[in-house]
């Protein structure tokens, strides 16, 4: 299910008929300040606007799908390919890596000698598939590969000696690291006293020096020009398959697999690890979905039906749905089991892991709603009446590890600022993630901590980060992030507007529009969901409906009418359903208003225009 958000204003503006041109003013509809105390600016500069105008004229597009694809950086001369994407297009040469060559000819000849290989893989979506593309890929060819995925409390992120010296045991003489490995100097250095080579296939940043090993294809590595660093790691892996299949013309009497088979796993992992949807990924998750819609992996398929997904698959299914039952086993139960569902052919066997997936979810719920509520009480006594710290920081000596995560994630969303969550144990050790905004690269921040001294373990990329940290310093970290993201905050929430893509009504709001929209897709990061004004409506009716989410219908001054649904909107005030009342209920919180778009007919409020005019407003959850 794709996204598309709406800001609500009472003024006059575009409903972008054909006979109706949008707006170019400095704020968007006049609005210089909304009740959430943001700016509205059109997404489009002067030349993005005649882009959108070519665009529409040319291929004939409807002008608001037109503005959406500009805002973006489409050019009209490309907009029919970009509508299209394909992967024949978009993928290079896999030799462009570095070190590509290396790691298919180890990977070609582990295949042609039948040797015991071991795969190593993150507890995270992106690294269960990773785990099992390349598990399915040698089992195709003959072999019985190892999965070994580690537990997230007693073993942490990466490869371990112990875990090394357990696959050297079992007879491995290869070990394939996927989605970790590129910072395990000294567990590959053991590794190597083993007897065993090792491969890594990641995808994560890095600084100059890389472990000794026979291969290490990571795109954000420094010494690689590919250009492809966006990629998640099961990209990286499905271009060393191509790779490697490519060795094996010649030399291997087993048929070809055909790869194209395994885009569903690819684009599970590249929207759930939330890479940017551009380029190569673009075209791995619409030809991925394309796939999966036919459910030829039994575990995808067995996932579905617990998840309760009827219809076709949509991008937003992979992240809202599928992805959070995966990751539940790596949270607080098997982190293996992930890798596993993906792996299988057999489907009482798929239909049993999931549903165990199922039910592990449903506690993580459960364990993240305590973990938030505690949470967000930390942090309204830190922020207290004032603007707060540039950097949330929340700590428990009661939180699972595992979910410290979506905390943080949670508290970036709420506050736009970035936000991290701390889980202590019985010694005094953290386990801490974080999450940040566009403008603030927490990666960067978290590495110079670690060089500092002021953390035990840490790394990631600029918009989440992980680290360990001991109790006895946790207000010198406070200190530590707040001085080091203090500016870059500040530049970020400046520049924190409203992006808008055009204005719509109601009755604009229809199935082929709906349809030309879905075609500029999928969304998500990177490929921001469209963001149209609803100039001159009204919310009519609004109402608590389910699990805390709020449904509403907006009119406009033709009597047409839509609906919109907030998802999750109703945790904070008001907290009953009493409390909403139709178009009566000033705005409680000065927070916008969310829902999510279904075909046709809703629309997710995001902000509202400062007026006279009476209207119930909750919080916003944006499109993951």
């Amino acid at each position: 299910m794709n996204t598309l958000w709406l800001v609500a204003s009472a003024r006059p503006g575009p409903m972008f008929r054909d006979d109706m041109p949008p707006t170019t003013s400095q704020h968007f509809l006049g609005v210089e300040r909304s009740v959430t105390g943001r700016r509205w600016v059109s997404a489009l500069d002067v030349r993005s606007e005649a882009n959108a105008l070519a665009m529409s004229q040319k291929l004939g597009l409807p002008d608001v799908v037109a503005r959406v694809l500009a805002a973006r950086g489409v050019e009209a001369s490309l907009a029919e390919r970009f509508l299209d994407p394909k992967l024949r297009h978009e993928m290079p040469d896999p030799s462009v890596m570095t070190d590509m060559d290396a790691a298919a000819e180890r990977l070609a000849e582990a295949i042609l000698r039948r040797e015991q290989v071991a795969i190593f893989g993150d507890y995270d979506v992106d690294g269960a598939a990773s785990a099992a593309l390349v598990s399915r890929f040698l089992s195709h060819y003959g072999l019985d590969p190892v999965v070994r995925i580690p537990d997230r409390i007693t073993e942490g992120y990466g490869p371990n000696p112990q875990a090394v010296d357990e696959l050297a045991d079992a007879g491995a003489t290869l070990l394939v690291s996927v989605d970790c490995g590129t910072s395990s100097f000294e567990t590959f250095d053991h590794a190597r006293s083993r007897g065993l080579d090792v491969v890594v296939l990641d995808h994560h940043q890095t600084g100059s020096a890389i472990p000794e090993v026979v291969a290490l294809v990571n795109p954000n590595r420094q010494d690689d020009l590919s250009g492809l660093g966006y990629l998640a790691a099961a990209g990286v892996v499905f271009m060393t398959l191509v790779a490697v299949q490519r060795q094996l013309r010649g030399r291997s009497s087993q048929p070809p697999l055909d790869l194209m088979r395994l885009l569903d796993i690819v684009a599970l992992a590249t929207v759930c690890d939330v890479v940017p949807l551009k380029g190569l990924n673009r075209a791995i998750v619409v030809q991925g979905l394309a796939v999966m819609r036919r459910q030829d992996n039994v575990g995808l398929k067995a996932l579905c039906r617990v998840a309760r997904l009827s219809g076709p698959v949509r991008s937003g299914h992979l992240g809202f749905l599928l992805g959070p039952r995966i990751n539940a086993g790596g949270r607080i139960g098997d982190a293996a089991l992930g890798s596993r569902l993906l792996c299988l052919d057999d489907e009482a066997a798929a239909e049993a892991i999931a549903e165990q997936l199922d039910t592990l979810n449903q506690e993580r719920q459960a364990m993240e709603a305590r973990m938030l509520a505690e949470a967000d009480a930390e942090v309204a006594a830190e922020i207290g009446a004032g603007e707060g710290p540039p950097v949330l920081v929340a700590a428990s000596n009661d939180w699972h590890p595992g979910i410290v995560g979506l905390i943080a994630a949670r508290l970036k969303e709420r506050h736009r600022r970035p936000a991290f969550a701390i889980a202590f144990d019985q010694s005094g050790k953290g386990s801490g993630s974080g999450r940040s905004v566009i403008g603030v690269d927490l990666g960067r921040i978290v590495r110079r901590a670690l060089d500092e001294g002021v953390i035990e373990k840490g790394g990631g990329h600029a918009m989440a980060a992980g680290l360990t940290v001991r109790r006895e310093r946790l207000g010198e970290l406070r200190q530590f992030l707040e001085a080091a993201a203090e500016s870059d905050v500040a530049v970020a929430r400046m520049s924190d507007a409203l992006r808008i893509d055009g204005a719509v009504s109601a009755a604009g709001l229809t199935m082929p529009l709906y349809e030309m929209l879905e075609k500029a897709g999928p969304f998500g990061s990177g490929h921001e969901p469209p963001l149209l004004a609803v100039a001159r409506h009204r919310i009519v009716d609004a109402r608590i409906v389910g699990n805390g989410h709020v449904a509403v219908r907006l009119k406009g001054e033709d009597g047409m009418t839509m609906r919109a649904i907030a998802f999750k909107a109703a945790g904070g005030e008001p907290r009953r359903a009493a409390d909403v009342e139709p178009c009566g209920a000033a705005a409680r919180r000065r927070q916008p208003f969310s829902g999510s778009f279904s075909r046709g007919t809703s629309g997710r409020l995001q902000d509202q225009r400062r007026s006279g005019r009476k209207i119930f407003l909750t919080k916003r959850l944006p499109y993951r």
